[in-house]
């Protein structure tokens, strides 16, 4: 080996919600490597997905995370975010990945040349591996919100749309943590 990693999987977790970060994750593995139980963060079970991110902590050659705030999805937008919190993610490496893969279309501000496999956190399993770990980290830092922050339910919807948070929108405003261009008019938001 040329003193280079093997494959980086990337994946970005929280893309959708109307409060929080964007987070992304990179992975390497040992090479033939394998996460018994590790696929598409999204259908496993928080309590899956906890155990599976300790047990890729523990054996991944390198696991790194970039995030892309809420001033920077606002002022940017959510696909550019989600490229620099990556390109965070890459960059923090400790040493030049040989490959990198990420899920879904083809990154335009990735600054690394990448692959991009649709539902590649199902088929590449380095990809399913950074899924799992950007959602536990995502997901934790959502809920050390919420107590902040009490009438949301980010500890349980994290910061996603649902009915609860919406109407919480409704009686109590906006936070510093909402996307406000995720909110637009729709809550009176002076934009």
């Amino acid at each position: 080996s040329r003193g280079l990693l093997g494959v980086a999987g990337v994946d970005e977790v929280g893309r959708g919600p109307l409060a929080g970060p964007v987070v992304a994750a990179a992975v390497v593995l040992p090479e033939g490597m394998r996460i018994e139980g590790a696929t598409d963060s999204k259908v496993l079970g928080q309590v899956e997905r906890e155990q599976l991110s300790a047990l890729i902590l523990a054996h991944a050659q390198a696991v790194t995370l970039g995030a892309a705030s809420v001033r920077e999805i606002d002022c940017a937008n959510i696909l550019v975010a989600t490229a620099w919190a990556m390109n965070r993610a890459l960059d923090r490496l400790p040493r030049r990945p040989d490959h990198v893969v990420v899920d879904g279309l083809p990154v335009k501000s990735l600054r690394w040349k990448h692959e991009a496999v649709v539902g590649g956190d199902a088929l590449v399993h380095s990809v399913a591996c950074a899924s799992i770990v950007a959602k536990v980290c995502r997901d934790r830092l959502m809920a050390k919100l919420a107590p902040r922050y009490p009438g949301y339910g980010w500890d349980h919807n994290m910061g996603y749309g649902t009915t609860e948070h919406r109407d919480a929108l409704e009686r109590l405003g906006a936070t510093p943590h909402h996307r406000q261009t995720f909110l637009g008019l729709q809550y009176g938001l002076d934009l």
